[in-house]
């Protein structure tokens, strides 16, 4: 299977279900949904972190563009699973399908391609596997 496609999918499985936690907590625990959505956002932000560094680490070949086509399915997948999810927690209708494809969706293919730009960068700068990088940093 591509690899884009498996990041892409899971990382906008992952979103849509960070989405719908936090409107699970909003509705049963009101006082509690500002600070959740912080820590949600957090690991969200975690995640695309250690699996572009991890890509890095492994030496990935085309690890940037693997990860700009992942975040291009992540974005209209995490909407549509952000929607479906919330509808079942906070009925959510129909109305919010066309704002979460939209801007939901850019927000959330940025968010997944500035992640993983960073941990590709943190990535790159760890040792390899192979021990291919030289003691002067270059390879």
């Amino acid at each position: 299977m591509r690899t884009w496609l498996v990041r892409g999918f899971w990382m906008g499985l992952f979103h849509g279900g960070v989405q719908t936690g936090t409107s699970a907590v909003s509705v049963h625990s009101p006082e509690a949904a500002s600070s959740i959505r912080y820590i949600a956002i957090a690991l969200v932000v975690v995640i695309g972190l250690l699996w572009g560094a991890l890509d890095a680490w492994r030496q990935l070949e085309g690890r940037g563009m693997v990860w700009f086509t992942a975040a291009l399915v992540a974005g209209p997948l995490a909407g549509i699973a952000g929607v479906v999810g919330r509808s079942l927690v906070d009925q959510t209708g129909l109305e919010a399908l066309w704002p979460a494809l939209t801007g939901g969706a850019a927000f959330t293919a940025l968010l997944v391609m500035a992640t993983a730009a960073v941990g590709i960068g943190i990535g790159n700068a760890l040792p390899q596997p192979d021990g291919s990088r030289q003691p002067d940093g270059s390879r």
